[in-house]
Formats: C-alpha cells, sequence, structure tokens
C-alpha cells in the first residue's frame, strides 16, 4: 500500500442489492463499524438493482459515507462493476495503489475488524475470507453436517471464493478489467484472472462473515442455490436403506 505503512488511503466498499430493505440496515451498521476502525477513509456504495421494496429509502439514514446508486441490471457482476465504477468519483486525486476495494452481500454481517483485517496484508493485491451461516432455521441437520463437512479447511488458508467477503487493490482490479456482467460466479471468474495475472492472493480463514441461508436463491448458482441442492441431496433415500 502506502509508504507510510499507514494502509490504504482510500478504501472503498461495494454492496450489491435487490429487494434487500429487511436485511440492509444491519449490514450497513456493521460496515460503519468497520469503517470506524480505520485511519483513513472509508466509503460505502450500495448499487439497488432493480428493487421495489423500498430499499432506496435507506439512502440518507446512514451518514454522508454512505452511497446508493441504482441500476437496472438484474445481474450481479453488472450491479458490483457499477459500484467500482461510481467508486471512482469517490477518491479524488487518490493514486489507485493506494486505495483498497472491497465487496460483501446486503444479507451479510461483516465483523468490527473485518477491513483491519484485510487491509493489514501489505503483500496481498487480493484477500478472499469465508462465510459462517447465520441462522440455519430453514435446514434440517442434515444439510447443516453435509454443508461443515464440505467447507471445512485444514491450515490458516482455504479454498473458497465468495463475493460477500472479499477485497482487493484499486489498480489491481482495473488491471485485471474488474468485474464482468456475469450471472453468477462473477466472484470466482475475478480470481481466476487475478491468478492469471500472477498477482498474490491471500487466503485468510479467520477472515468470516455472517451470511444468511435463504431459503429462495438469488443468483443461479450462487450460495443459496448451492444450500438448496444439499437439502435435495439429503432427501434422497441412500443406498443400501431398507423400504
Amino acid at each position: 500500500m502506502t509508504s507510510s505503512g499507514s494502509g490504504p488511503l482510500h478504501t472503498v466498499v461495494v454492496v450489491p442489492a435487490h429487494n434487500e430493505a429487511a436485511h440492509l440496515p444491519e449490514c450497513l451498521r456493521a460496515l460503519a463499524t468497520a469503517g470506524l476502525c480505520l485511519p483513513n477513509p472509508v466509503s460505502i456504495v450500495v448499487v439497488l438493482d432493480s428493487c421495489d421494496d423500498g430499499s432506496d429509502k435507506l439512502a440518507g439514514q446512514f451518514g454522508p459515507d454512505v452511497h446508493f446508486i441504482s441500476v437496472e441490471a438484474g445481474n450481479v457482476g453488472a450491479v458490483r462493476a457499477a459500484g467500482f465504477e461510481y467508486a471512482k468519483s469517490l477518491c479524488g486525486q487518490t493514486a489507485p495503489e493506494d486505495i483498497w476495494y472491497a465487496t460483501t452481500d446486503a444479507d451479510s454481517v461483516v465483523d468490527a475488524d473485518w477491513l483491519v483485517r484485510m487491509v493489514g496484508r501489505d503483500d496481498a493485491d487480493m484477500v478472499l475470507g469465508v462465510v459462517r451461516v447465520s441462522n440455519w432455521r430453514n435446514f434440517s441437520p442434515a444439510v447443516i453436517r453435509d454443508y461443515l463437512r464440505g467447507y471445512r479447511s485444514t491450515g490458516p488458508g482455504h479454498d473458497h471464493v465468495h463475493g460477500a467477503n472479499m477485497g482487493f487493490r484499486a489498480d489491481a482490479y482495473w488491471h485485471v478489467g474488474g468485474f464482468r456482467a456475469l450471472a453468477t460466479g462473477e466472484d470466482v471468474e475475478l480470481v481466476e484472472r487475478f491468478e492469471a495475472a500472477g498477482l498474490t492472493i491471500h487466503r485468510d480463514r479467520a477472515l468470516s462473515v455472517a451470511t444468511s441461508a435463504r431459503g429462495e436463491a438469488r443468483a443461479p448458482g450462487g450460495f443459496a442455490q448451492h444450500l438448496k441442492s444439499l437439502a435435495r441431496s439429503a432427501q434422497q433415500p441412500k443406498a443400501g436403506a431398507g423400504t
């Protein structure tokens, strides 16, 4: 980051949202707390995508550093990309190498040290964290067991990619071309381009974000769809089971 060792001169967090009025307040309060833990400015950009649930009424309720913009994309990759395009207008003359970008989801809640842990990795062009489910009430114990078994990793690293928990240097982000307009998998595809470019990726198993276990999937192939697939598998009769 900066030669002073004080971390980025500006941090911008992008939050895509489609009809998330119920979740956004908690998400934004947590982000505001995380932002207060950094010594330099933190801006939050909420990108409302085709919302008709009154999410826009939240604009102005979380202070001048929380910006709301609206798009009609229907595509999470395009929505994240729009947020970072808007971020260009927030950082003034600050050089891209002195700016840190992060992104999470509107149904997720970050920890107070979320940004501190990210920007503390001066050697990383990208930092990837993990997620923890905050409420399993929509799923059976079998689904929970199968999910945790598949998610388990050893050591300090991991092999997961979540748009709800990732950050990167602004100059590296623009170098690889930013998020692409993909309906799903936009986070994985961005990571693949960071890897192809030879950029440094730090995977931190201790960097965790609480996220919801939706009953209804928003993005094809997304996290909620993964949980639904586990639920279907859990309902299938096991081989060799009696009748």
